[in-house]
C-alpha cells in the first residue's frame, strides 16, 4: 500500500506522534498499517483521525537494523539509514482503530494504532516529543 497525494504542510494535521526511523518511513511509504505502543496511558489511545507523522531525531544503530531485519522477513525493501529524513514531520495517516490483536505482520503489542492513507510531504523540521502533540 504505496502512499497517495503529497500533503501540503498547510493541510496537515497539528497533532502529530513521533516514531523512530525506520518505522516512520515505514508508514508512510512499505505500507505499515499498525503502530505498536506499550502505553499504559489508555486516554492516549483514544485518538482516533488524521495526524502528522514526526520522524524522531535519534535512532540507533541497533534499533535501524533490528527494523531491517523485520522488514526484510516480511518482504519490504527497507531504506538506507543514511537517506532517512530526521527530526521532522514527513507525512500524514488516519488512525482508524486501536487494537490489542491483528493479523498485519506489522503488529507486535501490547497496542497497536490501525492506520490508513498515508500521505507524504515535504520534510518539515519540527522538534518532536512523547506521546500524541502540537508542532505547529
Amino acid at each position: 500500500m504505496k502512499a497517495k497525494a503529497i500533503a501540503d504542510a498547510t493541510t496537515l494535521p497539528s497533532l502529530a506522534l513521533s516514531v523512530r526511523q525506520p518505522w516512520a518511513w515505514a508508514i508512510i511509504h512499505a505500507g505499515k498499517d499498525v503502530e505498536n505502543r506499550n502505553w499504559r496511558e489508555r486516554s492516549l489511545l483514544r485518538q482516533r483521525d488524521r495526524i502528522a507523522i514526526h520522524a524522531a531525531k535519534s535512532m540507533t544503530r541497533g534499533e535501524y537494523w533490528w527494523a531491517v531485519e523485520f522488514m526484510k522477513k516480511i518482504g519490504i525493501e527497507y531504506r538506507h539509514s543514511t537517506h532517512l529524513d530526521r527530526g521532522g514531520i514527513i507525512g500524514s495517516v488516519e488512525i482508524v482503530d486501536i487494537v490489542t490483536e491483528s493479523e498485519s505482520p506489522w503488529f507486535e503489542g501490547p497496542f497497536g494504532l490501525v492506520l490508513r492513507d498515508p500521505r507524504p510531504c515535504l520534510f518539515i523540521p519540527a522538534r518532536g516529543a512523547l506521546g500524541f502533540f502540537r508542532w505547529k
